[in-house]
């Protein structure tokens, strides 16, 4: 695989899609992208995938769900992967509201997203979707200091923005299908990138922040960048408390990089 691609669109819970893409990481292997519907009585878009396979992601989600019946676009963070599609997707869901943090807003606003469509939630609060109810948490790892990951609490659903993500060899279906050994090594190696800071923390510190979500006992942990995981916790959060022992990522150079384009 090349070049940014869409696969096909598959449900991870009775009633959660995932619009699961893949963008290759030359050298390395490929990385997931995924998006999430929340087919609730007032649906939700969990981010909005990558602007290089919008109209193919535009298709998929039309087919999951008329836009005009989005109420809810919860953006993780507001890195390109994840905003890719929404001003696309705002202009034809116009009964849908972005849900952010206060620093999200600020960041979504420099590309001209308007006050009236954002509504601002913080780690803890939750929000009331018609038929149960979303609990902003934080997620241990992050590339951005928006990032707020979600619990459906209805069906025990974690959404976790870019953590427990991992580089894998190829496209996968499920968590499950990944060696254990490729999976470590994979999410150690996601995690020295997306979270560079991780060798300064305290062990203790973030060992406890991990915990806060391993209390809530997720049926299912959807990555941003990881296939669905179902009876994966504690493979994943173990490996998670780990991670701060990855040394920094340090990518290959201009002269490595043309090597790899020849190759």
């Amino acid at each position: 695989m090349n070049e940014p691609c869409l696969f096909e669109s598959r449900k991870v819970t009775t009633d959660t899609t995932s619009l699961v893409s893949y963008i290759p990481i030359p050298g390395f292997g490929v990385l997931p992208v995924n998006a999430f519907v929340i087919h609730a009585k007032q649906p939700m878009l969990v981010d909005t995938g990558m602007a290089a396979v919008r109209k193919d992601f535009l298709g998929e989600l039309k087919s999951i769900i008329e836009l005009k019946d989005l109420r809810w676009i919860w953006i993780t963070h507001a890195d390109m992967d994840h905003l890719g599609n929404l001003e696309a997707i705002l202009a034809e869901a116009p009964n849908a509201r972005v849900i952010t943090s206060y620093i999200g807003m600020a960041k979504m606003g420099l590309q001209g997203i308007a006050l009236d469509r954002v509504y601002l939630l913080n780690s803890g609060q939750t929000l009331d979707i018609g038929d149960r109810k979303i609990r902003a948490v934080s997620p241990p790892t992050f590339d951005a200091p928006e990032t707020t990951g979600l619990f459906d609490q209805k069906t025990g659903a974690l959404f976790s923005a870019d953590c427990f993500g991992a580089i894998l060899a190829k496209p996968v279906e499920t968590a499950l299908e990944i060696n254990s050994q490729d999976l470590l090594e994979g999410g150690q190696l996601w995690a020295s990138i997306d979270a560079p800071w991780l060798g300064i923390v305290d062990p203790g510190k973030f060992k406890n922040s991990i915990l806060s979500l391993n209390d809530l006992d997720p049926q299912v942990i959807l990555s941003a960048h990881l296939p669905v995981a179902t009876g994966m916790n504690s493979i994943l959060f173990d490996n998670l408390s780990e991670a701060y022992k990855t040394p920094r990522f340090v990518g290959p150079d201009q002269q490595a990089l043309e090597k790899m384009m020849v190759a």
